[in-house]
C-alpha cells in the first residue's frame, strides 16, 4: 500500500515531524508501523475505526496515527499525537476531520 503524509502547503511532513520528536524507543515503534501499514501487515497493529471511514493505529503506549483508505492501494495519514485522554482532544479531533475532509475533496470521496 502507498502511504501519503500529509504535508503543510510549505511541503512539510507533519507525520515524520512528530515521530522525529519522540523518544528512541517511540520513534523506532513509530517507524515499525508506518512499515506495517505499507506492508499490509494490519493484523500485526492496534488498529480500530475512529470516525466515518477514519482509522487509527496506536504505538508505543499513548501514541497515535490517523489515516483513511482512499482505494485498495492508497492510504493517506492524517495526524499523529499522543492521546492524553479517554478520548480524543477536541483540537486534534478538529484537525483530523479538517484534514480528512480536505483529501476527500481532492479525490471526490466522503471520508466523514
Amino acid at each position: 500500500m502507498k502511504l501519503h503524509h500529509y504535508k503543510t502547503a510549505g511541503g512539510k511532513d507533519l507525520i515524520y515531524d512528530y515521530i522525529e520528536k519522540l523518544s528512541e524507543d517511540e520513534q523506532t515503534d513509530g517507524i515499525s508501523v508506518l512499515e506495517k501499514l505499507e506492508e499490509e501487515k494490519f493484523n500485526e497493529l492496534k488498529i480500530k475505526t475512529w470516525q466515518g471511514k477514519i482509522s487509527e493505529v496506536y504505538f508505543y503506549k499513548h501514541n497515535r496515527l490517523f489515516y483513511v483508505i482512499a482505494d485498495g492501494k492508497d492510504m493517506y495519514l492524517l495526524h499523529a499525537c499522543r492521546k492524553q485522554k479517554n478520548k480524543t482532544e477536541k483540537r486534534d479531533s478538529e484537525i483530523v476531520i479538517n484534514r480528512a475532509k480536505k483529501i476527500g475533496n481532492m479525490l471526490s470521496k466522503n471520508f466523514i
